[in-house]
């Protein structure tokens, strides 16, 4: 069996050639930076909370598979912003979500850009007065310790995610479940 022929100097200066042509075709970026490519117009009134109204989000969901965890906290931030009484429960895989240790080389480095966006979101999410659940045996699945969960969040054990939905409902909460496959 022979090895493949080596690309010659006509080829690499045609695939030169194509690159150029390439990057001619269109210009990149086509418009400035700054320039509105999509409308402004908010569909919805801003909506506050009244007396006594509940936001609670649950996530099944692990940073930094997906947006879907990063994105319940902003929401469930923005609900308590708005005046609502707000809690997150994660649970399954979403309990590693709530654990201090991440980073890399060190906990709390960010071994690539926003590594720690989930835990930053939390932990302002806890400041402002949110309540953040953590199920014990979704921690187990991972390996993940108590000790290990970012300040402020409750340990709460496994059977306790069905009777939160329940209480929550019964509160007449608005009750946004994330869920990632």
């Amino acid at each position: 069996m022979s090895a493949p022929a080596e690309p010659t100097a006509d080829i690499d200066q045609q695939i030169e050639a194509n690159i150029a042509k390439s990057l001619a075709e269109i210009p990149h970026p086509a418009l400035p930076k700054g320039t509105n490519i999509y409308g402004g117009t908010k569909i919805f009134p801003d909506y506050r909370a009244e007396a006594g109204e509940t936001y609670f989000t649950l996530v099944h969901g692990i940073a930094h598979e997906s947006s879907v965890s990063f994105v319940a906290v902003l929401q469930a931030t923005r609900a308590l912003r708005k005046g609502f009484e707000s809690a997150i429960y994660f649970y399954g895989p979403g309990a590693i979500n709530c654990i201090a240790n991440r980073g890399f080389p060190t906990t709390g480095d960010a071994g690539f850009p926003g590594e720690q966006n989930i835990n930053d979101a939390l932990s302002t999410f806890i400041k402002e007065g949110g309540t953040v659940f953590a199920c014990r045996f979704g921690l187990a699945l991972h390996g993940a310790r108590e000790e290990d969960l970012i300040e402020g969040v409750v340990p709460a054990h496994p059977l306790d995610v069905q009777d939160a939905l329940i209480h929550y409902a019964r509160k007449g909460a608005i009750i946004n479940s994330t869920y990632q496959v």
